[in-house]
């Protein structure tokens, strides 16, 4: 579904990606692993258009979509949910759902029915639909982030850093709600840093350091590699 080929992204004169590949298959749910600072968020950036590529691919679907605004990138058939969560603070729950619905020409009462679906899998929504979105915990600010990405139904689904800061018991349910989207048939790229939660759900992943993918393969191969094991998952796995 997703190729990047030789993908270069500079920050003025530095290069922040060093021609990087990585591929996501449809129905796949693919991690991207590695320490601040190694590119991760750069990557989804450039995916999105927020960022212009400076060489290389972006495949979509066999279409290149490399350098396409952000919007265009959406109407595609990708969304973002991005590091921090980036709500609208002063709106209400429902009015940020409508807006991750604005690329869609289907109607009101196809919208209408993707918000009910939506708060299906996030009940809490539902209930705090007229709520400001800046009052809400942060694990529902980013349940509302996922529901927002997923309004304009997107083919492939970027998730950045969605655990971050989280209490244990929501980090658990992001994660089952990762899996039941993909089960749903949502293909997901997952940036994440607590790799023992991305390794319980990927079935592939990438390891990124300073610009340049150093690793790729499945979770299991990932742990036939002890340096990896002991940076990423810790002393205890390695041995």
């Amino acid at each position: 579904m997703l190729s990047l080929e030789a993908l270069e992204t500079r920050y003025g004169g530095v290069v922040a990606l060093k021609g990087i590949a990585i591929e996501v298959g449809t129905g796949e749910i693919v991690g991207v692993l590695g320490p601040n600072g190694a590119g991760k968020t750069t990557t989804l950036l450039t995916v999105i258009g927020l960022l212009k590529p400076a060489a290389g691919h972006i495949r979509f679907l066999d279409r290149d979509i490399a350098g396409l605004a952000p919007d265009r990138v959406v109407a595609a058939g990708i969304g973002l949910v991005p590091e921090g969560r980036w709500i609208l603070a002063s709106m209400s729950v429902r009015e940020n759902l409508l807006m991750g619905a604005y690329p869609r020409r289907d109607g009101e009462a196809a919208i209408a029915r993707e918000m009910d679906r939506v708060c299906e899998i996030f009940p809490v929504l539902r209930e705090r639909r007229q709520q400001r979105a800046g009052t809400l915990s942060g694990g529902e600010q980013q349940m509302l982030a996922i529901a927002r990405a997923l309004m304009a139904r997107p083919k492939l689904l970027m998730l950045d850093e969605p655990t971050w800061g989280l209490a244990p018991l929501v980090v658990e349910e992001i994660m089952r709600v990762i899996k039941q989207l993909n089960e749903a048939g949502t293909t997901i790229l997952l940036v994440e840093q607590n790799a023992r939660q991305a390794l319980g759900v990927v079935q592939r992943c990438y390891v990124l350091e300073v610009g340049h993918v150093s690793f790729s393969g499945t979770p299991a191969e990932l742990k036939q590699h002890p340096a990896l094991t002991r940076a990423y998952l810790g002393a205890a796995t390695a041995r």
